[in-house]
């Protein structure tokens, strides 16, 4: 199969080579997956996971990517949930080879059944914004409807999706970015933006849930914002600030099925929209990886045709 793969971290994405490699099999509780599109976040490179197993070992040469969306071909010993030609997307294991192939072989529970009036590019960008979000503001956040919302990056993948289920909860979204990324903000639902660049953000006060995607200065500032009783979530690691008299969490996103369901269900009937940047084949995946343009969204590779 046709298969991007990485072996020095220090390169970047500027090391990745379309390869041939062999087909992968499913071991139990397996399914193989033929890849119709993948998601890619360039910042998986410098995740630990990509380049040691779960005992710290070398594994390049490294498949990337962990979003997808295609069709199951082949299922694994004790494999239930599932079946032979079946339309699924999700999130695939941190320590195994990825989803930028034609194939890969994963968990069946990190997957959810895709409708089939629902684009395999399209579902390919949900998993890690969706979940992320999700995660974030209703099981580690606690989200509840009248509450404030200070979602950094949301004209971004994860943070366009905080601000639209936010607002779907019944919060109020204040949104913040780059002066380009106003307009998209408002369009995916922000109630305000700030600009980051020339805005004050300590203007901003009281807020119920700070949705942080950032860190640093900008962590370290948006605490101060949080009103008694309120929550930092951040996706960047340990918090580097605290509120004073309120939570801090940080997170790692984890695959749940009935959370994917939830999010395409929502993407079907129009409550949420998708936020895709880019979009290229494979074998033009590593020229859109390395490109110089910024483009605010989702990068979506379609493996298949």
């Amino acid at each position: 199969m046709k298969a991007i793969v990485v072996t020095d971290q220090a390169a970047g994405t500027t090391g990745m080579k379309l390869v041939e490699r062999p087909e992968p099999q499913a071991a139990i509780n397996d399914v193989v997956v033929q890849v119709h599109a993948s998601g890619f976040v360039p910042t998986e490179l410098t995740w630990p996971s990509t380049w040691a197993d779960r005992r710290d070992c070398d594994r390049t040469p490294v498949i990337p990517g962990h979003e997808l969306a295609g069709v199951v071909t082949a299922l694994g010993y004790g494999t239930t949930g599932l079946s032979v030609g079946q339309r699924v997307f999700g999130l695939a294991d941190w320590y195994r080879d990825g989803t930028l192939a034609e194939y890969i072989a994963m968990e069946a529970r990190n997957l959810a059944p895709l409708p089939g009036d629902v684009d395999f590019t399209v579902a390919a960008s949900l998993p890690i914004s969706g979940l992320t979000a999700w995660q974030g503001l209703f099981q580690h956040g606690r989200l509840q409807a009248g509450q404030s919302v200070l979602a950094h990056g949301a004209a971004g993948a994860v943070g366009s999706m905080v601000t639209q289920l936010a607002r779907e909860a019944g919060a109020y979204v204040i949104g913040t970015g780059r002066a380009a990324d106003r307009q998209k903000a408002l369009d995916f639902g922000a109630n305000e933006f700030v600009d980051l660049d020339k805005d004050a953000l300590e203007d901003v006060g009281g807020i119920d849930l700070v949705f942080d995607v950032i860190g640093g200065d900008i962590q370290k500032r948006s605490v101060a914002l949080i009103r008694a009783g309120g929550t930092l979530v951040t996706v960047v690691g340990p918090a580097e600030a605290r509120p004073a008299d309120g939570l801090a969490v940080d997170f790692v996103v984890e695959s749940d099925r009935a959370q994917l369901s939830e999010i395409v269900q929502r993407v079907r009937d129009g409550r949420v929209r998708t936020n895709i940047g880019k979009v290229s084949a494979l074998e033009g995946a590593v020229a859109t990886f390395n490109a110089t343009e910024r483009r605010a969204g989702k990068t979506v590779i379609r493996v298949r045709p």
